[in-house]
């Protein structure tokens, strides 16, 4: 397979792992995580409980846990793709090892995807058998992103050529190289948080009140203590949550906090100056506009009550917004070396 070849087939991977990252934000938010206890299996069966006869068996097998058809098809459908994203990861992997040479450690970058995915596989049987563990959630979340980010850094490697142009001046380049990286892991400690809210079931500790929360800009009842406690044990049903409301206040706020640090640098320190080179101006437009669409989602989530559609959207544009930095990234890579 020629390098072209490879790119195609990183791309390919790239939009399967986006896929996934999507339905698995709808699985969550829909409340379908434990609507198949049994893993890999959803009730002992490949697909899902379908017929009279099969549900009764399987709510007299799972009585804690009867069956919701309209449920399981999300949990198993989105078993199957992930399953499918394993194996495109795979390949990817042996192909770009076996044009390594050609690849210039390139290579090793699929392979790192291929190690992540496969922790992504335990992380989602634990989501099942540990009933929705906060603390295991959002790391499946994060592990879904870094396989797409990999992923996604392979592609655009194999597709967009560095800065040629000798009045972008190098210490430049390389100012704009490091604000990037900077960039990228707030958005991922951002993502951290939204996974972290999700997962306990903050997303309307405030209500609907926004840029406020339940009318003060502070609440004085914030519980950040256990808010923030990762391991409660095992055993724990955590469908719904089990944190207090100050707790779930407190991890809000901190979400709005990290929501305003992560806007201020993307649009000021690194948009603003990838602005100015005409070989790095697409990539601001992106990142801007990817950005822009990210923090409108995030006040409407609030203000409209969680819809279903704008909350999954969320999890998809902040997919993006990582995709657009990692493109400016590779954009001005040569200078950072």
């Amino acid at each position: 397979m020629s390098t072209r070849g490879i790119a195609r087939l990183a791309w390919i991977a790239t939009a399967f792992a986006l896929v996934v990252i999507v339905f698995g934000a709808f699985v969550r938010l829909s409340n379908a995580g434990l609507s198949c206890p049994d893993w890999p299996t959803c009730y002992g069966k490949v697909t899902w409980p379908k017929h009279e006869t099969d549900i009764a068996a399987a709510n007299a097998a799972f009585p804690d846990r009867p069956v919701e058809s309209d449920k399981a098809w999300r949990e198993q459908v989105h078993r199957f793709l992930a399953g499918g994203l394993i194996l495109t990861t795979f390949a990817l992997a042996v192909w770009s090892w076996r044009r390594r040479r050609g690849l210039r450690g390139l290579a090793a970058v699929p392979l790192a995807a291929s190690v992540v995915i496969l922790f992504q596989a335990l992380l989602g049987m634990w989501t099942v058998t540990w009933k929705l563990k906060p603390v295991v959630v959002m790391g499946h979340l994060l592990g879904g992103m870094t396989t797409f980010a990999l992923l996604a850094y392979t592609a655009l490697r194999l597709t967009i050529p560095p800065v040629a142009n000798p009045r972008f001046a190098v210490a430049e380049q390389n100012k704009l190289w490091r604000l990037t990286a900077v960039g990228i892991g707030l958005v991922a400690a951002q993502i951290a948080l939204g996974g972290w809210t999700s997962s306990n079931y903050a997303a309307l500790a405030c209500g609907l009140d926004f840029p406020s929360c339940l009318g003060q800009w502070w609440p004085a009842n914030m519980d950040f203590h256990q808010a923030f406690v990762l391991w409660r044990g095992i055993g724990v049903n955590y469908e719904g949550g089990v944190l207090d409301g100050s707790a779930r206040i407190a991890i809000q706020l901190v979400h709005r906090i990290g929501a305003v640090l992560v806007f201020g640098h993307l649009a000021f320190a690194v948009a603003q100056r990838a602005a100015r080179h005409v070989q790095t101006r697409p990539f601001a437009v992106a990142i801007g506009i990817a950005l822009l669409l990210q923090v409108s989602l995030g006040i409407a989530n609030v203000k409209l009550g969680l819809p279903l559609p704008i909350a999954t959207a969320h999890n998809g544009v902040a997919a993006v917004l990582l995709l657009s930095l990692l493109a400016l990234l590779v954009r001005v890579r040569v200078a950072a070396r």
